[in-house]
């Protein structure tokens, strides 16, 4: 993957107007819509489900990822996955038997993506790391928006990143959690591909288009 992506949290978005504030922001350069699914119990929030995914299938041809943070989310995956989602991410933390997981999302024809929380290290997911079409570094604890980004995230995407690259495998590293343009460039130099923005993109001041321009540049001229 030789460009950054953004992928935009619809957590953060109004709505009041969920798919024209979701199109706007494909159309300024998001590449993917990102749903952050909480059930109130492996965090402590709750969103929403899968009506919520199909409804944003319906307003974007735009990949969907779907962010489980779920107690038992291989319970979910199919309804989700029938939804419309085109990645499914669980939680490390949250999956008894990760590679079955793993087998499972791939089998709905759907790419799998495993998250980290900031506790949780890298090497354990060493053992699935080749099954996995992206990992996603947590850069907050989850379970809310607008957060501070966790300065100890970057050096966690340079480990990952290593790994990756000793291996020699195709696997994208995404990071979610306060990123903005004033840390986008060192997270893109640490290794990460994917930035997920939700507050700094569709609550800007200065409005999506130009929130996602200043968010590209800061990536992009890491």
């Amino acid at each position: 993957m030789s460009k950054v992506e953004i992928s935009a949290s619809v957590l953060a978005a109004d709505f009041t107007r969920l798919g024209a504030h979701i199109q706007e922001a494909i159309t300024a350069g998001a590449s993917r819509a990102h749903l952050d699914v909480m059930d109130g119990r492996f965090v402590p929030n709750i969103t929403f489900g899968p009506l919520v995914v199909e409804a944003v299938r319906r307003c974007t041809r735009a990949p969907i990822e779907t962010h489980l943070m779920l107690i038992e989310p291989d319970r979910y995956i199919p309804e989700f996955a029938k939804a419309g989602a085109d990645v499914l991410l669980v939680h490390r933390e949250a999956c008894s038997n990760l590679h079955d997981t793993l087998q499972r999302i791939h089998g709905l024809g759907k790419k799998a993506g495993v998250v980290l929380n900031p506790a949780t290290p890298v090497a354990s997911i060493a053992d699935v790391l080749s099954e996995v079409e992206q990992v996603l570094i947590m850069s907050v604890n989850p379970g809310f928006g607008g957060q501070t980004f966790m300065e100890s995230s970057t050096d966690k995407v340079a480990q990952l990143r290593a790994m990756i690259v000793e291996r020699q495998l195709d696997c994208a590293i995404e990071i979610d959690g306060g990123i903005g343009p004033a840390n986008a460039g060192k997270v893109v130099r640490a290794g990460a591909q994917v930035l997920v923005a939700g507050v700094s993109i569709f609550q800007a001041p200065e409005g999506v288009a130009q929130a996602i321009a200043r968010l590209r540049q800061s990536a992009e001229t890491a």
